[in-house]
């Protein structure tokens, strides 16, 4: 393909070795600006302020007239040296008598008692449990000229919440979605929409009881907060708190996303959750919204945790090779989010995860319609569309289903895992569909033999029978959809071994949080919507890194790629050649690279059948020049890669309606979108492609 456009060549950066990774890690500083509130939820702060005001709370006046703080004048500020890190990340300075750290130790050696407990008004309010309402304020302090809030946490004390925001740990640790976060590593981002569970950020012990708590975290709170905050929050800390610095987040996703009129308020709380949301804390100016204990985060079961405990725990010991964990379930079973805890945990112990994507509708770093493989070395805090990312091998299949054709979805994960280096020791996690009845079972047997399974993850819930367990013992006699008993070894074809079957461990967990089972059906949690936020999250990538107005896609300038520099295919339907143009205009396409060369006598270049070969992302086909014989396309793919595709294929993946009917600067009728339309037509509506499939019980299975 012949692009116009200057290369950018990325690093990459490979790191296959097990071992202890939180360390350091650096993100620069973020110019965040205040998020705008929508009107529902600025009418409700609104209304709940006035409320506040006519009923005072006498705990909070109460103790705020005791605090030690108040009373106190402050002075002068004067010199700090700067601190001396050492090896143990705790700092060493000194500090003149009459400086601001000075007088906080003295202020705070005058709350204390004989025994090291708190006067009323400080420590005693402090247990473990869900943090809102009064309690927020008394952790809490927010810097408006810094447009941030610091909170202080103790041990297990938790805070759920809907928004976005960056998250940096100043002290001790904290621990979201499995992930453990402490000081001195990066800010990371924090995505909780109402499309999936509300997030939930914990406090962890430390793990240094030696350290001076108070003189460490005053030098911290230094730099961003004013002195009465400061010596507010500081009456808090102990060697177990943990001190986060929350900040608020805009990025060309966010901006993109809510630009649409359906999605401005996908980061606020949903209906059902608008009378839990606590709305008079420091931190709903920073886009977070704090939500009461009637709400449940994430629920684990003791047999979910017991699985994730154990498959953590053969990870860091002593395999004979790579640990490879195939997690399956039916639908609604929390097997995605089941999958992110599990590799944020990883990831807590080693460089990098390698993920293998064998669910077509429900992908995790790609648009729907793609089989991948990818290393994952970032944690995953948010749901799949906030990090939609390039993985190392793709391939496009080009359907949320692979019910029309299982030989080539089969073939393709096979593709995948031959690219896969076998003598990586990086842990493997393997993602199937929820299809786990006929054919789908079938399927999932298959995939057991053909790769070198040490665990298999099987969630389901107690309201369904589900499918039988794939325990060795039964696989010794299933029959999968390309395998039959007695059972190959795995992956016999690749390797030509001819070994007694491989055995795995085989764990069971229950998933017992509200809804399993059942497909959600507020606003943005059907999967059909999910699919269709993170094709827009991947078109977002268009978008300026700059802060700026949101550019529509039939604003920006799009690539001219000439017809004979690329073949084009329909791989999800049979479509006529004199109709593909008309099949391909304004669709979504997979750009991918044949292994042959592309040779045309003139005229475009159209495949008849769907070849299995890498893809390197998506575009719009937003236009066809039949005159001068040249497609128009909008792609993020960079320009140097782009130079290596030479096949356009289309599927059964539609751009999301939002993006025709949002097309501003056009009057009357807009482009690619009609009223007058008619599902009489021969053709007209969803098209379903059976390849011959016969159903097990009608052949005798």
């Amino acid at each position: 393909m012949k692009v116009n456009k200057p290369t950018q060549v990325k690093g990459h950066t490979k790191s296959q070795k097990w071992k202890d990774v939180r360390g350091r890690r650096y993100r620069p500083p973020v110019k965040s600006t205040d998020l705008n509130s929508s009107p529902v939820m600025a009418r409700m702060v609104k209304e709940h302020q006035t409320s506040v005001k006519k009923k005072p709370t006498v705990k909070r006046l109460k103790s705020k007239a005791k605090s030690v703080s108040d009373t106190k004048k402050s002075t002068p500020q004067s010199g700090l040296k700067k601190p001396h890190t050492q090896a143990n990340g705790s700092s060493a300075f000194t500090m003149d008598n009459d400086s601001d750290d000075s007088q906080d130790w003295m202020e705070y050696s005058q709350s204390i008692k004989g025994n090291g407990v708190e006067t009323p008004g400080g420590m005693e309010d402090v247990r473990p449990g869900r943090l809102e309402g009064e309690a927020l304020h008394y952790c809490t302090e927010r810097n408006d000229q810094q447009n941030h809030a610091v909170l202080v946490m103790q041990k297990d004390q938790t805070l759920c919440f809907r928004g976005k925001c960056f998250l940096t740990c100043l002290y001790g640790r904290v621990e979201v979605m499995g992930f453990t976060i402490e000081e001195g590593q990066q800010s990371y981002p924090l995505f909780s929409p109402a499309s999936h569970c509300p997030l939930t950020i914990r406090a962890l012990e430390s793990a240094d009881d030696t350290r001076d708590d108070r003189t460490e975290a005053s030098a911290i709170l230094r730099k961003y907060l004013q002195s009465a905050s400061r010596k507010k929050l500081l009456r808090r800390v102990t060697s177990h708190s943990s001190v986060i610095l929350l900040e608020p987040m805009e990025t060309p996703l966010t901006r993109f996303l809510t630009s649409f009129t359906d999605l401005g308020e996908l980061f606020n709380p949903p209906m059902s959750e608008l009378m839990s949301a606590v709305l008079d804390t420091p931190l709903n100016g920073l886009g977070m919204i704090p939500l009461a204990t009637t709400i449940e985060g994430l629920n684990m079961s003791n047999s979910y945790r017991n699985a994730l405990n154990t498959v953590v725990s053969a990870c860091r010991g002593d395999m004979d090779g790579c640990a490879v964990i195939l997690v399956c379930g039916t639908k609604n079973v929390g097997k995605s989010t089941y999958i992110r805890i599990l590799i944020n945990t990883l990831l807590n112990h080693t460089t990098s995860v390698d993920y293998l994507e064998g669910d077509l509708g429900q992908t995790e770093f790609t648009p729907a319609g793609c089989l991948s493989l990818s290393t994952v070395r970032e944690p995953l805090l948010g749901p799949p569309f906030t990090h939609q990312r390039t993985p190392e091998h793709m391939i496009y299949y080009g359907q949320s289903s692979c019910e029309s054709d299982l030989d080539r979805y089969l073939e393709c994960l096979k593709s995948l895992w031959r690219r896969r280096s076998q003598s990586r020791e990086t842990p493997v996690i393997i993602n199937t569909m929820g299809w786990v009845k006929g054919f789908g079972f079938q399927l999932l047997v298959d995939m057991i033999r053909f790769f070198p399974v040490s665990h298999v993850v099987q969630l389901g819930h107690s309201e369904s029978t589900q499918c039988p367990a794939l325990t060795p013992e039964f696989l010794r006699t299933a029959h999968g959809y390309q395998t039959h008993p007695p059972a190959q070894t795995a992956l016999d074809e690749f390797t030509e071994s001819h070994s007694p079957p491989r055995s795995y461990v085989h764990l069971i967990a229950q998933s017992e949080f509200q809804g399993v089972g059942r497909q959600g059906t507020a606003k943005h949690q059907r999967t059909n919507e999910h699919r269709e936020l993170s094709l827009l999250a991947y078109l977002s990538q268009l978008q300026s890194p700059d802060p700026g107005p949101v550019r529509p896609l039939n604003c920006l300038t799009p690539y001219q790629v000439p017809h004979a520099a690329v073949a084009l295919g329909v791989i999800h339907c049979d479509v006529a050649p004199s109709h593909m143009f008309y099949a391909a205009n304004s669709s979504l396409v997979g750009l991918c690279c044949l292994g042959e060369k592309v040779t045309s006598r003139g005229g475009p270049v159209l495949l008849s059948q769907a070849p299995i070969c890498p893809c390197v992302g998506y575009g719009v086909l937003r236009g066809i020049d039949m005159v001068r014989g040249l497609y128009f396309l909008l792609t993020p793919v960079d320009p140097s890669i782009l130079r290596k595709v030479n096949c356009l294929l289309l599927g059964a993946i539609s751009l999301p309606s939002c993006i025709l009917t949002t097309q501003p600067g056009f009057e009357g009728e807009m482009p690619y979108v009609t009223t007058d339309y008619s599902f009489d037509l021969t053709g007209a509506g969803k098209l379903r492609v059976f390849k011959g499939l016969a159903r097990p019980s009608q052949i005798g299975m």
